[in-house]
């Protein structure tokens, strides 16, 4: 019986500290570190090791797992871990694709560190550490945006659908109390850009609002949202007998970091609110890749103390003017595990006035297993999850770590990387178009053009039909299938609806287009002249394949 209570035993770590079994805890992660490190090449994007997957892949898999009878000893299990990172994309300096950042070494640390308590994030009674961390980490950019930290308030959850979900809950409970127990009212409504993302759509899903009650207002050149079809919109809904309840501002969209004014959509639904004698709507600012441009809040531009380069200051600049008014809207989030640098998932969702979750929090009754007792002063039946991991901790150990000033060298280094790629492909590649010139940021949008025929000036002012624009798309997805067959030597991103733009003959279409998006730490300066001749090398691929010309 001891015999097999101390086998037990072995699977987790001491009660004591028994530094034999760290020892052992220790030396499993070195062969793991070990052996992912035998994996990397920095002169390609996947790690070594070869998958089969072929059309069959995953039913095979489910064919044949099965659960051993008998467990294996963690040092046969390591190597089966490793053998799952096989061809994995790993973020070298040809990472080029997308908001999936490197994990870095705060962020992993902070997350082993929850991961020795696994404290349950719903009450501080079972997870002290993840409590202290979500209201230190709620206090930190509180401050960093402009919210008063004593009033505001805020949580870890899933993602940047998670933040959007729990303000449209919010937005729907202020309207409505009693929606949670009658249902969701038919004549609330929702608005977002046409380019913001999808999350909302699920959202009011799931809510039961319903798609029908989601209102898409039109977006302007550079991915924000247009004001004044925002304004008619409401005024439209409002008409119809409607009522407008919920706005998301995108502050950082996913293609283009597009940035709505969240100053003037606040403004806007204000006055038109006042005006027909409704409440204000209930703004939300995803934030989730932008907001972590506020770490330029209070730097110096004129001063420009960190010495950052001027290619990478004057896009600082103008992005810090459009996110200043963050603090205006009733909430915001922040996916830290995009450009915030920690493991999945690490979300933060905050709000103006900490108050408004009690809209949402259950009843004693309803939670009669945590919570509500004499102890305990960090109680969360407000949020949508019931077991919380302590993500906080991560936040908190890569906030520390990097400080202000570590963020801002980061995201200039991205923004330095990304203009020059920019410069260097109107130089060395006519047929791609930068369509998103007028965002600062660190993506970059190609659209890749015949030598001969209508170009993005032409699409967007409405002077090509549907057939045109459909053919031009087609010349961008043999592109895309050509980036995404190599992508383990370079890894592009793409886009299937950078803009809606009118046509002359039928509905507006959307615009396909290459992503360029810098986001490892390890593509610098000095890669730019190598990755844009692999674009071009692809495009030239491209154009032959349709058998169009090349440019001289």
């Amino acid at each position: 019986m001891n015999h097999a209570l101390n086998r037990v035993q072995e699977w987790f770590p001491s009660a004591d500290g028994d530094p034999s079994r760290r020892q052992q805890l220790q030396e499993l992660l070195e062969e793991l570190l070990a052996g992912a490190d035998r994996l990397k090449n920095p002169d390609r994007v996947n790690l070594a090791g070869t998958k089969r997957r072929s059309e069959h892949f995953y039913r095979e898999l489910l064919q044949e797992s099965a659960i051993p009878q008998s467990g294996a000893p963690m040092k046969d299990v390591v190597p089966k871990l490793l053998e799952l990172l096989h061809d994995h994309p790993y973020h070298t300096k040809y990472f080029l694709t997308n908001i999936l950042p490197m994990a870095s070494i705060p962020g992993i640390v902070g997350m082993l560190a929850a991961f020795l308590v696994n404290g349950n994030n719903l009450w501080d009674v079972y997870g002290p550490a993840g409590a202290e961390a979500e209201v230190r980490v709620i206090g930190m950019m509180s401050k960093l945006v402009g919210y008063d930290p004593m009033l505001s308030g805020g949580y870890t959850t899933w993602g940047g659908q998670g933040a959007v979900f729990t303000g449209l809950r919010l937005a729907i409970a202020k309207l409505a109390p009693d929606a949670q127990q009658t249902g969701v009212p038919r004549n609330l409504y929702a608005f977002c850009s046409e380019a913001a993302h999808y999350s909302l759509y699920k959202s009011v899903q799931a809510t039961g609002l319903g798609t029908d009650r989601l209102i898409r207002v039109r977006t302007r050149r550079d991915s924000s949202m247009d004001l004044d079809d925002l304004r008619d919109k409401l005024l439209q809904v409002i008409r119809q007998g409607g009522i407008p309840a919920y706005i998301v501002a995108t502050t950082g969209t996913t293609d283009a970091l597009g940035i709505d004014d969240v100053q003037g959509v606040s403004a806007v639904s204000r006055e038109i609110a006042q005006a027909h004698g409704l409440p204000d709507p209930h703004i939300h600012a995803d934030s989730a890749l932008g907001g972590f441009f506020a770490f330029f809040n209070g730097y110096d531009f004129d001063r420009n103390p960190l010495g950052l380069p001027i290619t990478a200051l004057k896009p600082l600049h103008a992005i810090h003017r459009r996110l200043r008014h963050l603090n205006l809207a009733d909430s915001l989030c922040f996916d830290f595990q995009k450009l915030g640098q920690t493991p999945y998932v690490t979300s933060l969702f905050m709000v103006r006035n900490a108050s408004d979750l009690k809209l949402l929090d259950l009843e004693p009754e309803e939670t009669p297993y945590v919570g509500h007792r004499g102890y305990g002063q960090y109680h969360t039946g407000y949020t949508l999850e019931c077991s919380r991991m302590a993500s906080a901790v991560s936040i908190y150990s890569a906030l520390t770590a990097f400080g202000i000033e570590g963020y801002q060298r980061l995201l200039a280094q991205f923004i330095e990387v990304s203009h020059r790629i920019r410069e260097e492909v109107a130089r060395e590649i006519p047929e791609l178009t930068l369509v998103n010139a007028d965002n600062p940021g660190i993506v970059s949008l190609f659209r890749l053009y015949a030598p001969v025929g209508p170009r993005f000036a032409d699409e967007v002012a409405g002077r090509c039909s549907t057939g045109q624009i459909a053919e031009t798309n087609r010349l961008n997805e043999e592109l895309f299938e050509l980036l995404g067959r190599d992508r383990d030597k370079m890894f592009f991103g793409d886009t299937k609806k950078h803009l809606l733009v009118p046509t002359t003959d039928g509905p507006d279409q959307p615009l396909s287009a290459s992503k360029i998006f810098v986001i490892s730490p390890y593509t610098e300066v000095e890669h730019v002249p190598e990755i844009v001749r692999y674009l071009k090398s692809r495009v030239n691929e491209a154009l032959s394949a349709l058998k169009i010309p090349t440019a001289p």
